[in-house]
């Protein structure tokens, strides 16, 4: 029986080391968790300022009549003129910061509706700041036709107002 007991316990022990000897090789053969790298804050900087927008002029509106006064606004606003009449065309503009000049050219077509004719066009290069007012006239000394008339006032070639008026 002593030889029964010690063959028992040689293969318990056998049993126990193939155990151990194969959870140590399941152990080492077990993927290597992936190392954690070492992130460095990055250096704190001052964040760059969004720029500054770019001022516009803007033609804020347009009046026409047969005089103007110091401040360059026609006196009375009307649509209808009389043949001699010189008429004025007062383009009040603005830009969109107060501080800023913003370079622009402001023009001013006449037209004679009903012959379809443009009687004058003229531009004025203007460096706009803050609200500011702009005159046109045309005359015409042996007088003007009876008829339809149009202005149509232009901001850096793009036509921004238009106004109908008549002669009688």
């Amino acid at each position: 029986m002593n030889r029964n007991r010690i063959a028992l316990t040689h293969r318990v022990t056998l049993i126990l080391l193939v155990a151990v000897l194969g959870g140590l090789a399941l152990v080492g053969c077990k993927k290597k968790e992936a190392e954690v790298p070492v992130v460095t804050p990055p250096v704190a900087t001052e964040p760059t300022p969004a720029p500054a927008p770019v001022a516009t002029a803007s033609v804020v509106s347009v009046d026409l009549g047969n005089a103007v006064g110091a401040d360059m606004k026609v006196a009375t606003p009307v649509t209808t003129f009389t043949p001699k009449d010189t008429i004025f065309a007062s383009i009040a503009t603005n830009t969109s910061d107060a501080m800023a000049t913003v370079p622009g050219k402001l023009t001013a077509k006449w037209t004679h509706v009903d012959s379809n004719q443009t009687i004058n066009e003229e531009s004025k290069d203007i460096a706009f700041a803050g609200p500011g007012v702009t005159t046109f006239q045309i005359a015409k000394p042996d007088g003007w036709p009876a008829g339809k008339y149009k202005l149509e006032v232009s901001l850096d070639g793009a036509v921004v107002q238009t106004r109908e008026f008549e002669v009688k």
